[in-house]
């Protein structure tokens, strides 16, 4: 009886590892692409160029849009990466995407390199981050001990 309740406390232990690795590795390259994409709507396009494009493609309020979008992304990406306000920041994301995909992305269809595929692959991730948190390895898990 022994063996089986530490057998079984181990394997415990280890899915939880690979469970908060798992949600370690989505973090960060949810985060590089979302920091990537809000680098490019400021720095490459600039915000004057990203508001005309918003404007183009039919985004409401684009000159208020088109900002909050970019730096959303920048720095939510960066807040991703860091584990830091993960459930908030991803929610955030996620209604980005949800936003993208219903303005922009659906009327292209389903493949890139227009159509709703990678947004709706974000908003996936974005979601699923949401729900579970940032896991272990994250600067939540450390402020949540302390506190």
């Amino acid at each position: 009886m022994t063996t089986t309740a530490t057998t079984t406390t181990a394997r415990t232990a280890t899915t939880l590892q690979r469970v908060d690795l798992a949600l370690t590795l989505l973090r960060v390259v949810i985060g590089v692409i979302f920091i990537a994409h809000g680098y490019q709507k400021i720095f490459m396009y600039t915000l004057p160029g990203t508001t005309g494009a918003f404007t183009q493609m039919g985004v409401p309020f684009p000159a208020v849009a088109a900002p909050a979008i970019a730096f959303l992304e920048l720095l939510g990406g960066a807040a991703l990466i860091a584990g830091l306000g993960t459930r908030i920041v991803a929610s955030l994301l996620a209604l980005n995407m949800l936003g993208a995909i219903a303005l922009v992305h659906l009327k292209a269809g389903f493949f890139n390199p227009n159509g709703v595929e990678f947004p709706l692959a974000l908003l996936a991730a974005t979601v699923a981050l949401a729900l579970t948190g940032a896991g272990a390895y994250a600067l939540d898990a450390r402020l949540n001990k302390r506190a």
